[in-house]
């Protein structure tokens, strides 16, 4: 954490987990009902397959808490305390020291990894230096139970590289926080962009906990999935979500560009079924089937708060590289030492970056994190008003870039509806034929393929997203 004096953010208005809820502004991160002291058991899956807090409490300090509220402090505000004495500072991937594109060369972390293996490395590397007790990080549960996955605080480099891989399933935060209180020591947690933020909104408020995290391990940020997306992949697969034992989102195959995305599942037979993402009726991640309401409303690409964040390099050559190929961000003085000597010993094959590459392998995701947040913050909305780093603006956007932006809201939206009544009927064609429609829709306006492609471009000129691949807009790290 920063040795500046912490400050308490000035008290806000009486908001409630459930108004964010209503709102469709909760997350569903477990921050509040970590405060709260109510415990993992009130973050619970709601019928839509996302986390929810139990709407009846009301954490104190919850409207400067909540990483959506627009009473919180935002990422510049945490930044700006955190990394003062920041090399550089970029209005798009925030303060930090360096950045650098590469993988890991030692043992067989960028194998097992879905990318390049730094996140890995890093939680591995701060465990070896002694620089932390333990690693809050994203595993698959052991037990028979749901959900599939959830976090688990690693001491060893070996239950570290288990838990290896991108989870693209909702978790929770409570439980490990939880756990620091209660366990002393130091701690990194490994974390999507609003649940690293949510950590250091609940460290201004919490002495203990601001004193044991010693690191957080940032993820770059497509969205959030829910849980439904796993047992769509299942029933496109022919199976139910019952006989699932575990998922590789991104089964890896050096063979093959590192952009092909395969889902494989693991069923409790011991057999397996896999299939490419292209050939999912919702494998589209720039559609933005089962996302989550809050994503609709973050302007963190890259984990802006956390001391070092990690994503793929989604640029030629490396998203060829089956290998799989990171860009990291470092923002803490002591990690870029740590990176820099392990660069030099040859452990890490790393090339520094301008701020100008780092957006690029994210491009897709920073225009619909700036252009397209703009447009969604500028029309009319029920409950809480976001406030964002990115101002309302309709303005200058053509018909065609407005209908991919309202495209991408209603696909994510609806998908939750259709699954669920999909799963009332017992119907996954139900689900699976409306999901069909839309991709072909969704990849005719934006992409101009097919024969709505065609007349689409008749009415309207291209985008810039015209003919780019889905992976543009990848989920990230």
């Amino acid at each position: 954490m920063s040795s500046t004096e912490h400050r308490t953010p000035p008290s806000g208005t009486a908001l409630a987990p459930g108004q964010m809820h209503a709102s469709g502004l909760c997350i569903g991160c477990g921050a509040c009902m970590a405060q709260s002291d109510a415990g993992p058991a009130a973050m619970r899956l709601d019928r839509y397959g996302q986390f929810r807090p139990e709407a009846s409490r009301h954490p104190r300090g919850f409207a400067q808490l909540c990483p959506f509220s627009p009473d919180a402090w935002n990422e510049d505000d945490i930044a700006r305390e955190r990394f003062a004495s920041a090399r550089y500072c970029d209005p798009r991937i925030g303060r930090f020291e360096a950045a650098y594109v590469g993988y890991v060369r030692e043992r067989s972390f960028r194998n097992v990894g879905s990318s390049g293996g730094m996140a890995s490395w890093t939680a591995v590397a701060l465990l070896k230096e002694n620089l932390v007790d333990g690693v809050a990080h994203v595993v698959p549960r052991c037990e028979d139970a749901k959900p599939l996955f959830h976090y688990r605080i690693s001491r060893s480099a070996e239950e570290i590289c288990a838990g290896a891989k991108s989870r693209y399933y909702p978790v929770e935060l409570s439980e490990v926080i939880d756990e620091m209180r209660r366990r002393p020591g130091r701690y990194a947690v490994v974390g999507i962009p609003c649940f690293i933020k949510a950590l250091h909104l609940l460290c201004l408020q919490d002495p203990l906990l601001r004193e044991r995290l010693a690191f957080t391990l940032g993820l770059f940020c497509g969205h959030m999935k829910s849980a439904r997306f796993v047992e769509s992949i299942a029933w496109q697969l022919g199976e139910r979500i019952e006989a699932v034992a575990d998922i590789d989102f991104r089964l890896k195959d050096t063979r093959r560009p590192a952009n092909w995305y395969t889902a494989h599942l693991v069923l409790k037979d011991g057999s397996t079924r896999s299939r490419d993402w292209w050939h999912l009726a919702d494998g589209d991640w720039g559609a933005g089937f089962f996302q989550n309401a809050a994503c609709n409303f973050c302007d963190d690409v890259v984990a802006e708060t956390a001391d070092i964040s990690f994503g793929d390099a989604w640029v030629e050559p490396y998203a060829s590289d089956g290998r799989g190929t990171n860009v990291v961000v470092v923002r803490s003085p002591l990690l870029r030492r740590l990176v820099d000597r392990a660069r030099e010993e040859g452990r890490l094959e790393l090339q520094e970056v301008d701020s100008a590459f780092v957006v690029r392998t994210q491009a897709a995701g920073f225009r619909q994190r700036r252009e397209g947040l703009a447009f969604r913050l500028s029309r009319p909305r029920q409950g809480v008003t976001p406030k964002k780093r990115v101002a309302p603006q309709r303005a200058g956007l053509d018909a065609r870039r407005v209908a991919i932006y309202w495209l991408r809201s209603f696909v994510s939206a609806q998908s939750h509806r259709v699954f669920r009544l999909a799963r009332i009927l017992h119907s996954p064609a139900v689900y699976i034929r409306w999901a069909s429609a839309m991709l072909a829709f969704y990849q005719g306006v934006t992409y101009s393929r097919g024969w709505i492609g065609k007349l689409v471009s008749r009415i309207c000129p291209d985008t810039t997203d015209s003919g780019k691949p889905s992976s543009d807009e990848g989920p990230g790290a």
